[in-house]
């Protein structure tokens, strides 16, 4: 993997008549967003607010006294993993070998890959990026005894001595993967500390699917899963089960992280306990979503503010067919509306581009529906018209299904300077 990503004009957005540069290199061309040098649409991070979130999380994990393992699903870029890395976290995390490779190749030392490997392929991939990187450690999740014979399985037919790295997933009924009863993770986990094929490095699990952005609701869900967790990490200390020197304790989604922390800070007696939370997508945070939850994180913790959206789609009007209606250069093949449609946040007038240009939007401006390649925003014909060439910037909500959508994303200054770009691997 290019260590130095070139864009060109095979990537959306990059000019066609401009040269290829490395990703690196894009701020030495000296572009603004609102030249019009890039073609529209345009995924931009606002640089200001991608370092305040980098050090808001790496701050708000240090005072809890615990480390941070992001979701590199989340962005799969290697120029924001080594942001990451050397604002402080302690590794990344991932949901499958790919991404992994992806992370290695950024420099990652520790990783959690938070899903059940079950494949050939996947083991034989795992099995080969070890071997290229041997000074990295790598956890995945095992929740059954029939993904440990697979592991069993896979060694015997391999004749391969590997003893994976493995945290036991607890689960919720009804949800994702994972045990459904202390139960049946004790006898996994009897059963993985004989197996000789895995090493119980610790517990993993995920709140996230317990949100209802209630916050009594939210605390009183995560709070019976953290004590669930808790109770089965302590009849797991009692029987000597773990197979490494130290406890891994791991969860947390972008939504009610803050609800975890005390399972994260579970204390046993046979040996030291590492915390790490994973949440992902602070790194851009959002519009709605995760700006909703985070207001509620907000009055839990006492905070006057927390994370910044960092993550907009530029685009420009290229049509006003009737009033009331405005068609912008954007469409589901450009932005998140899994969640909901995007947010109109700011705009320019058509050849503006100095101090002052970027404005909020009025209120009335809103994504009514998308079609693959527009968005149809509607606005009050009485107020403000966009017309045909304005620019218009869109927040989303769920940055995870944006960053996919794209091969790079220009870095801007909050005055619209492009100052670098970064790249995504998916």
């Amino acid at each position: 993997m290019e260590h130095d990503f070139v864009l060109n004009a095979a990537c959306k957005g990059f000019p066609l008549v401009a040269e290829p540069c490395a990703v690196s290199q894009l701020g030495a061309r000296g572009w603004h967003l609102l030249d019009d040098a890039l073609a529209y649409p345009v995924a931009v991070l606002r640089r200001p607010a991608l370092t305040h979130n980098l050090a808001w999380m790496q701050d708000f994990v240090q005072r809890k006294g615990v480390a941070l393992a992001p979701h590199g699903k989340t962005t799969l870029s290697p120029e924001l993993f080594r942001m990451q890395l050397h604002a402080g976290a302690w590794g990344l995390t991932f949901a499958n070998v790919h991404q992994l490779r992806v992370g290695l190749a950024a420099g990652v030392q520790r990783a959690i890959i938070a899903n059940q490997l079950v494949s050939d392929a996947d083991l034989d991939g795992l099995d080969f990026l070890l071997r290229q990187h041997p000074q990295v450690r790598v956890w995945f999740l095992v929740d059954s005894l029939a993904q440990l014979q697979t592991l069993v399985d896979w060694g015997a037919r391999r004749g391969q001595p590997r003893c994976w790295d493995v945290l036991l997933e607890l689960g919720i009924a009804g949800y994702r993967t994972g045990c459904r009863s202390h139960e049946q993770a004790l006898l996994l986990a009897q059963a993985m500390a004989e197996s000789g094929v895995v090493r119980l490095g610790g517990v993993e699990c995920y709140e996230g699917g317990l949100g209802r952005c209630d916050s009594a609701h939210d605390m009183e869900a995560v709070s019976a899963l953290v004590r669930s967790v808790q109770a089965l990490v302590q009849q797991i200390d009692a029987q000597n089960l773990w197979g490494g020197d130290e406890v891994l304790l791991s969860a947390g989604g972008s939504a009610v992280f803050d609800l975890v922390i005390p399972m994260l800070k579970t204390q046993v007696k046979s040996r030291p306990v590492q915390g790490v939370l994973r949440s992902g997508c602070y790194v851009t945070h959002d519009h709605w979503n995760y700006a909703r939850y985070l207001k509620l994180v907000e009055a839990r913790e006492g905070l006057s503010e927390s994370l910044q959206p960092a993550l907009e789609i530029w685009t420009q009007v290229q049509s006003v067919p009737e009033p009331g209606l405005a068609i912008l250069t954007a469409g589901r093949r450009d932005l998140s509306f899994d969640q909901c449609m995007p947010m109109p946040v700011r705009w320019a007038a058509r050849g503006h581009s100095g101090e002052g240009a970027m404005q909020a939007t009025p209120e009335s401006w809103k994504v009514k529906a998308l079609s693959d390649q527009h968005a149809h925003m509607v606005f009050d014909a009485e107020g403000v018209w966009p017309k045909v060439g304005d620019r218009v910037a869109l927040g989303i909500s769920h940055p995870c299904t944006t960053f996919d959508k794209w091969r790079w994303m220009a870095i801007i200054e909050d005055d619209g300077r492009i100052s670098g770009a970064i790249s995504t691997h998916f």
